[in-house]
């Protein structure tokens, strides 16, 4: 119900053509999934914020475009590749904010009969995409002096429904990784955000069900969706609040949406 899909590997040597210089002085944003949906809303958001934002994304020619549009960097990133994780680190000299935003479902099956290999890709995409990605940044996030992790959870982290125990597992497994630095880092100059979005109108379902548009347009027929810019202005409502605000947790579903799996529909 949110995040940007990331999977296949990409180059351990990304690419960055699409690149601008900082601004003096410019805090300094890391968005992973950024080719589009949140990510790339995020990557809007913050730049208007006077961050300097570096994107990760395995589609680089969706990133240099938006790069161009913000006066950021883009740089390849498959999440699920540690190589390409610790080149595109490279390509990071300073980190104030993380977003971890990279991630994705994949299929809906009862556990009985789940697809090990969509559970893998879901596991390595959300749970071990922000590992790496926040394990390796947060050395720079704790020397800026103010750094903050932002990761885009789902509701899903926050209950389980029926034949979507893949995602939610791994939503769930994400969220407590995530909770668990809030703990780890106390006393450091480092902040830590969960967003929980609801239903967000993005890719998302479109690659939860390989690409069947019509069932993924479905997911969000008779009621209002969240868009991505809903959850990016979230976002970057957070990391601009003052060094010593932390909002742990934010959860954001459309007025009709109760639940993962209670919603108002009109016919």
């Amino acid at each position: 119900m949110s995040t940007t899909p990331e999977s296949t590997t990409a180059s351990p040597h990304p690419a960055s053509t699409g690149t601008s210089a900082a601004r003096e002085g410019a805090r300094w944003a890391v968005v992973t999934g950024a080719s589009s949906g949140i990510g790339a809303a995020t990557a809007r958001a913050l730049a208007a914020a006077g961050f300097h934002v570096v994107m990760g994304a395995r589609r680089v020619a969706r990133l240099e475009q938006l790069a161009e549009e913000i006066g950021g960097t883009a740089v390849e990133l498959d999440v699920t590749d540690a190589a390409s994780v610790a080149a595109f680190v490279e390509r990071v000299p300073e980190c104030h904010v993380l977003v971890n935003n990279a991630g994705g479902a994949k299929g809906v099956a009862p556990v009985t009969a789940a697809d090990e290999a969509d559970w893998r890709w879901m596991w390595e995409t959300n749970v071990l995409g922000t590992l790496r990605l926040t394990k390796s940044l947060l050395p720079k996030l704790v020397a800026s002096g103010n750094g903050h992790v932002v990761t885009v959870t789902s509701v899903a982290a926050l209950e389980t429904y029926d034949n979507g125990s893949g995602y939610t597992s791994a939503k769930h497994a994400q969220a407590a990784l995530h909770r668990t630095l809030r703990g780890e880092h106390l006393g450091e100059p480092v902040r830590f955000t969960e967003v929980a979005p609801g239903l967000v109108e993005t890719e998302f379902s479109e690659v939860r069900f390989s690409g069947d548009t019509e069932r993924a347009a479905a997911v969000y027929r008779g009621l209002t969706p969240l868009t991505a810019e809903d959850v990016a202005d979230v976002i970057s409502f957070a990391v601009t609040r003052p060094a010593h605000v932390d909002l742990d947790q934010i959860v954001l579903k459309p007025r009709d949406q109760a639940s993962a799996t209670r919603a108002h529909r009109e016919s």
